[in-house]
């Protein structure tokens, strides 16, 4: 049988998850129209990494950190602003190749009335043919170990660097960290089911509960981590953010000192 909420928790959950997005939208919305307004972002691969990653992806930033830090002599002639929209771009070339074969598959294979039905806005309810739930874990198992790979591997010698060199590798090393942090938030969405799973079957009354803090926790929290450990943690960043909020506020203001009484 379904526990539904009742009306003052289920309002309650959506002013949480309401403000936690126009939060988190607020943020990253600022942090575009800087990157945006001011060229010495547009510039310079790092930032548009990671204005990238607002939108998308983690991973890369962490190499060209790495290569900053760990290769310096080399950053300029690796990190160039071609390159990084060639590393964006096939980016998104695996991402395509990794969900247009499932929406071919999910046209061939299930009949008319299926596309007319309600269903739950769950991936394996929709996908439900065998082939690509195990598609889907092999792809998730591959693309977690690269990952995993990839970022044990920047972390220690990260870390490394920081210990022979100044505060500019610790700092570089701390911004790692976080982004492990966020990282790890966001591989708990391949252990989601098997978590939920446990949960519910320890707190069945419980459900809704269970479901609404793992969203939070998994889907809204590490949007939260972005932009702090590449946006407002960031010098240049701070410094222009400070600038277009000061305006914003003088702006304001002078628009309310010459209002008509």
């Amino acid at each position: 049988m379904e526990i539904l909420d009742s009306y003052a928790t289920t309002v309650a959950k959506n002013v949480i998850v309401a403000a936690l997005y126009v939060t988190i939208n607020y943020i990253n919305g600022t942090l575009v129209h800087t990157f945006f307004k001011h060229e010495i972002f547009t510039e310079n691969p790092r930032y548009i990494l990671f204005i990238h990653m607002v939108l998308n992806d983690m991973i890369q930033l962490t190499m060209a950190r790495y290569i900053a830090v760990c290769k310096p002599l080399h950053h300029t002639q690796i990190c160039t602003v071609r390159r990084t929209y060639i590393f964006i771009g096939l980016i998104w070339v695996f991402c395509a190749i990794s969900i247009l074969p499932d929406l071919f598959i999910l046209l061939a294979t299930e009949p008319l009335y299926y596309f007319l039905s309600t269903i739950i806005c769950s991936r394996d309810l929709v996908f439900r043919h065998r082939y690509l739930i195990e598609k889907k874990n092999i792809s998730h198992l591959v693309y977690l170990s690269f990952v995993w790979l990839t970022l044990f591997y920047t972390y220690f010698r990260i870390m490394f660097a920081a210990k022979a060199t100044g505060a500019d590798a610790r700092k570089a090393r701390n911004t790692i960290l976080l982004h492990g942090l966020q990282l790890v938030l966001c591989m708990f969405t391949f252990i989601v089911p098997l978590f939920e799973s446990l949960l519910l079957s320890l707190f069945p009354l419980l459900k809704n509960d269970i479901r609404f803090t793992i969203y939070v926790f998994v889907q809204i929290l590490p949007r939260f981590i972005s932009p702090v450990v590449y946006g407002l943690r960031d010098q240049m960043f701070r410094k222009y953010l400070e600038t277009h909020f000061l305006y914003m506020a003088h702006k304001k203001n002078e628009t309310a000192q010459f209002q008509p009484c």
